[in-house]
């Protein structure tokens, strides 16, 4: 599966709020094996909305997690780009949601409060923990939150342990050589598809290193590609470490 964030919100871009969204999804996709596949933040802007909900949408193997712009004010504009992309279609009402916030404002959940209810057709509630404003899921794929972290977070929490927690485990050797990446660029071509490269460039002492780290499903075969840098480095004699 390939995971993406999408946070909205032209507060962080222009630097008033901070993102936290981004650390907390990759740490706790992590616990079970799994990594971001890109992460993005936004601005409140429809079009833009758009083609990056449309971009996600086409990759048939992904899962987004979708921060902000699901409130009842004029910059809330999730609820209704989700619907056009996901679903073709305008918002409904969704009744559970209706008399929830009903339950939860009484006679001021009208004129505004009210229009969070209308959501993408046959979508499915996600439980907010701090006051029951829930986000909605599309296909068990596409997760709508809060921009709040007290809120979102625990809810990407529970949606992760709930449908992705199965995940397979990955295998990582890495290294850290006195040398540039150029040296191992013909070593790096040999790499199969199913072997994934990290290369790093680091600076120390103002000289070139590289950090290079491998990582697959099969651990037989990540060690001996990760042997064959290791062979290649001794061999022209540079200094390496394991890490």
């Amino acid at each position: 599966m390939n995971f993406y964030a999408v946070i909205i919100g032209t507060e962080i871009l222009n630097g008033r709020r901070v993102d936290k969204h981004f650390e907390f999804l990759k740490n706790e996709l992590a616990k079970y094996g799994h990594e971001l596949c890109a992460s993005f933040v936004i601005k409140d802007d429809v079009g833009l909305m758009k083609r990056t909900y449309k971009m996600i949408r086409d990759d048939k193997e992904a899962v987004m997690f979708s921060f902000g712009g699901i409130g009842s004010t004029p910059d809330d504009l999730t609820r209704e780009v989700a619907a056009e992309v996901f679903r073709n279609s305008k918002p409904v009402t969704h009744e559970k949601f209706k008399q929830d916030i009903i339950k939860k404002f009484g006679d001021e959940a009208y004129p505004h409060r009210i229009h969070m209810a209308e959501i993408p057709p046959n979508a499915e509630l996600l439980p907010n923990p701090v006051n029951n404003m829930s986000g909605f899921a599309l296909d068990r794929r596409f997760f709508f939150m809060p921009g709040f972290p007290s809120m979102s977070h625990p809810m990407s929490s529970e949606i992760i342990k709930k449908y992705f927690s199965q995940a397979r485990k990955k295998y990582r050797y890495t290294l850290l050589a006195e040398t540039s990446e150029n040296t191992l660029i013909d070593v790096m071509q040999k790499l199969p598809k199913n072997i994934e490269l990290s290369s790093l460039p680091i600076f120390i002492q103002n000289k070139p290193n590289v950090e290079l780290s491998l990582s697959g499903e099969n651990n037989e075969e990540v060690k001996k590609y990760f042997d064959m840098f290791q062979e290649e480095l001794s061999r022209k004699h540079t200094p390496f470490k394991k890490l």
